[in-house]
């Protein structure tokens, strides 16, 4: 029995994206979930750490991953709020994930571009929970970028 819905964590996912853009980052938030327990959370900090690779989904695997003490999440559940680039989506493979929740689509950078799967073919995908929201935030702070 699940405690808590894919909607609230996927809410909580949106409150690191949030903090994200109140950081000055472009707002993408991440948290992983095993058991029902949140045991990551992490959002972009690319201009804060100076690090390309300090996407929202590579620190919330990161931590995951020192928390569980494995590389491998294969009984955990990443949601995040924009669909993984193909360097995530290549995390998410490696860390061997059994569930990804994202909410909005990059129709852009998203792994889904790509005609090959990147994902473990074990893993599970879901998407669209709270894309609306997602895509909001997004665009906003865009807006706010190009007007500076």
């Amino acid at each position: 029995m699940e405690l808590y819905s894919h909607e609230y964590f996927m809410n909580e996912a949106m409150k690191q994206a949030r903090t994200a853009f109140d950081d000055g980052e472009i707002p993408v938030g991440a948290i992983v979930v095993c058991r029902n327990t949140i045991i990551s959370r992490a959002y972009n900090q690319t201009e804060k750490l100076t690090d390309v690779t300090a996407h929202a989904e590579i620190l919330a695997i990161t931590a995951a991953s020192n928390y569980l003490g494995s590389k491998y999440l294969k009984e955990c559940k990443l949601y995040v709020t924009l669909e993984p680039c193909i360097m995530c989506a290549g995390a998410t493979f490696w860390a061997q994930l059994g569930e990804l929740h994202f909410a909005a689509e990059d129709l852009h950078r998203g792994f889904s571009t790509l005609q090959a799967p990147v994902l473990h073919p074990k893993t599970k995908v879901f998407s669209g929970m709270m894309a609306q929201e997602s895509n909001h935030l997004l665009q906003e702070f865009f807006k706010i970028l190009r007007n500076k």
